[in-house]
Parts: structure tokens; sequence; C-alpha cells
């Protein structure tokens, strides 16, 4: 195990993981796996996570082992076989691609309406590398950040990283960008995310973040980035090169009035308790940053009650706020990943019973879904009949926040596509009439005077989900 300050980052990909010494502890099918699915699939990985984070005598059940390789059951047995067999003829490289591409587009890599409905317009024309999904906050994504120090195999925003060009985000400069808040004073928070932000240089981040601090962008009260690296590579913080100068672009955040917020990626205790991941927490905070902790809810990796009271009490001992315990999007290997709602909320409520007030600022278990964030709040039974409580804590339509709905317990759902409206009702309040309830393309309900702002002009008045 190293435990190294000084250890350099390398990254290693389905191309080079051969020369890791971890790589001598898979079995042969193990590295089948690693080569098969990770050419559907993004692979990366560093020597921190391999030696640091995973236990190699738990391989395959190791929760950072599964967060990070490839597994075979990632894709169905038919898919697999065919892959497996054509890989092998050189003169296959087309047929090859093609059934790579055909998988990819089946694991439905535009979930909640990314690419059509939450991107944003300037003058009509669209902003590559924005989102505007929620009036108060604006994403963006720039182009030196769409990497990470590790890929998630769980990430729904794995699209990025495979060459998937038409489902891409990314922006080279801050220009359009500031015009677009200049326009909208309603936003009040951005969210610098990829990819990770942080796998760039201090200079480059500060190039994106230092048009955001002008006296003409005052509404903007928050800058949020989203990072992977406080647990993958928290030498980011601590020995890299520019770790000081890294700190310094924070401190100029703080300095300038705003509030920095580091939206920390935390799948497992395991990845707080290293002390190079403690120390680098404590460096964050010390520049006055808050950080945030945040991750979906992972069968192979997270299951366990236990661990999300262990990682949101150590959280709140080392300063970062739990903040979010999310539902594995409908995206990528999401049947190897998914949990029915109901076993979701079990484990949310056993798990937040066991803190204190401190670490109950968490919320969950919470579906980004395309008309917006909603938590199961809980399952009870209404005149006879056993629901799901649900509310949205963020929404396309702010008027729909914190309104409570319920829909018929079903033990086998996992999404909100999956669920039907209770009490003999033929439809949730935020869809359109005369779409049946069952119907999973789910049409939502949304008025020009009272669309999120992230809406183009012209779209059309009812906006519908992709599939």
């Amino acid at each position: 195990m190293l435990n190294d300050a000084t250890l350099k980052f390398k990254p290693y990909t389905r191309q080079t993981i051969q020369q890791a010494p971890e790589w001598s502890k898979l079995s042969r099918e193990q590295q089948e796996a690693v080569d098969i699915v990770g050419r559907v699939l993004p692979f990366r990985v560093n020597p921190y996570v391999l030696s640091e984070l995973i236990d190699w005598d738990r391989v395959p059940d190791d929760p950072i082992y599964r967060l990070t390789f490839p597994h075979r059951e990632m894709l169905t047995e038919t898919e697999y076989s065919q892959l497996q067999k054509l890989v092998v003829d050189e003169n296959k490289k087309h047929e090859v691609d093609d059934l790579i591409r055909s998988i990819r587009l089946r694991m439905n890599p535009h979930p909640a309406g990314q690419l059509t409905h939450n991107v944003p317009h300037l003058d009509g024309i669209p902003l590559p590398g924005m989102q505007h999904k929620y009036r108060e906050t604006v994403l963006f994504f720039p182009s030196a950040g769409q990497s990470c120090h590790a890929y998630c195999t769980f990430c729904f925003r794995w699209p990025q990283f495979v060459g998937m060009d038409e489902f891409k985000f990314d922006a080279r400069e801050t220009s359009q960008l500031v015009e677009y808040l200049k326009r909208h004073p309603e936003v009040t928070d951005v969210l610098i995310t990829g990819g990770d932000p942080l796998v760039m240089n201090a200079r480059s981040l500060a190039e994106y973040l230092t048009p955001l601090l002008s006296p003409e962008l005052a509404h903007i009260q928050s800058i949020r980035i989203g990072t992977k690296s406080v647990a993958y590579w928290p030498h980011r913080f601590v020995s890299d090169k520019d770790a000081d100068d890294l700190l310094r672009v924070f401190e100029s955040v703080v300095a300038s009035g705003r509030n920095l917020a580091l939206m920390g990626h935390y799948n497992h205790p395991n990845e707080l308790e290293p002390a190079i991941a403690q120390q680098a927490l404590r460096r964050i905070l010390g520049t006055g940053a808050t950080v945030r902790m945040q991750a979906p809810l992972i069968r192979h990796i997270n299951t366990d009650p236990d661990e999300w009271a262990r990682l949101w009490t150590l959280g709140v001992k080392l300063g970062a706020v739990p903040y979010y315990m999310f539902v594995e999007r409908d995206t990528g290997p999401s049947e190897y990943f998914k949990l029915p709602l109901a076993e979701a909320y079990d484990i949310f409520q056993r798990a937040y019973r066991q803190v204190s007030g401190l670490a109950r600022t968490v919320r969950g278990p919470s579906m980004s879904a395309f008309p917006g964030k909603v938590v199961v709040d809980g399952i009870v039974e209404i005149r006879g009949e056993k629901v799901f409580a649900l509310q949205f804590l963020q929404a396309r339509n702010p008027e729909w926040v914190r309104r409570p709905f319920y829909a018929k317990f079903d033990p086998h759902a996992t999404w909100l596509d999956d669920l039907v409206p209770a009490f003999g009702e033929s439809r949730f309040f935020f869809e359109s009439d005369g779409v049946p309830a069952s119907d999973k393309r789910r049409v939502i309900a949304l008025h020009r005077e009272d669309a999120a702002p992230s809406r183009a002009p012209g779209m059309a008045e009812q906006l519908e989900a992709a599939q």
C-alpha cells in the first residue's frame, strides 16, 4: 500500500493497464472483461486508486474495484459474446465499431433532456458547453476539463469520454458564459463541471474563473466546482507541483465575496479514510471554500447503510457537508447498478437515523430526472393504498418545488418513469393532458411564461423527455 504524498500521477487506460503492477492480480477472465467492456465504456485509473483504495484481496467484490474497473455483466451476454468474437479478427474493425456504437446508443447516452432541453441560447444561438435547467444555476463545461483522474463505471457523463462527439459538452472560453450571465440576473450559482475541472492546471482554471468575479456579475453568489479529485487524486491539493497555486485560486474566489463550493464526489467511506485524502480536505477548507459530499446509491458498491453513515459522519468530523444521495441514473450500464426505489429509500432511512443532526443535511434518495430532482420522501399508506410520497427538490418550473405528490407503490420501480400516479389519477400534476401514466416517454407540461430559462425561443409548447 502506498500513501506517499510524492506519488506521481499516471493514467492507465485499456491500452496501458497491463503496465500497472496490479494487473497480474486479476484473473484471465477479469483481464478479458477490461479489454472487451472497456471498448464500449470509458476506463481510466491511476496509481493512487490502484495502490491505496482497492483491497486486492477482496477483488472482484472490493467496492472501489467495482467503481473503476469494467465488468462483463455491464453488457448483455449477447453483446459481450458478439464483441468477444469480433475483436479477435483484425479484418472486422468496422463491424466492431458498428456494434460498439449500437450498444452505446442502447444505453441512453442522452438522459434527462440534457442535449435538447437544457442548452441555453444567446440571441437565438445555442451556447455550446453550457446547460441551464434550473432557474438559479448554470452549468459550464470547460473544454480543458473533459477528463478525470480516474473514471467511475457508473458515470452518467460517460459519452463525454468515449469519442461520441454528438453527445459532448465543452466550451473553450468564458466570454459567452459571461454575456449570458449578464442578461440573466436570476442566476446566482455557476457550476463548473466536466469531466473534472480540477484536471486543469491552476493557471487554466483561473482563466475560466476570474471573469466570473467581475463586478458586473455581482448577482453570482456561489461558484461550484464538481470534482472527484478529492477521492481519486487528493495529491491535487497536497503535492502536485501547482497544488499551492490551486489553493490560491480558491482563495481569490472567496476574497471576491463569493462562496466557493467544491462538490466532492465521495462514493464510499474508503475514499475519505486515507491520511492524504483528509489532508487534502483540510487544505481546501483552509482557503475559505466549502466542501459538500454527494454520490449515487449504486448496487455492488455502496448499498450498506452503515457505510453511508460512516461516510457522512467522517465528512462532518472533517468539515464537509453531506449533501445528496442520488438514485443511479437511467443511462450507461444502469441495469448492472440500479436498485428499486423502495430499497433505496430503506437504505437511506437506515443510514440517516444513525447520524447526528449535523449530518442530516443530506437529501435523498433523489432522482435527477427530466422534470427535476425528485426525492422519495417516504413509503406510506393513505386511504388504504400503499404509495410513494414524492416531491421536487429542484424543478424546471420553480413552482413545482416542495409540492408533494404520490405514486402507486411498486417494489420493482427504479426510476421516475416506472411510476404511475396514486389514487386513480391519470397523470402526475407536471405531465400533459392525454398522456397515459404508463407511457415511458414523459411529456412535461410547461408554458412559456413559467418555463425554465434554459428554454430556447420557438421550442414546442410541450417538452418531450428523451427515452
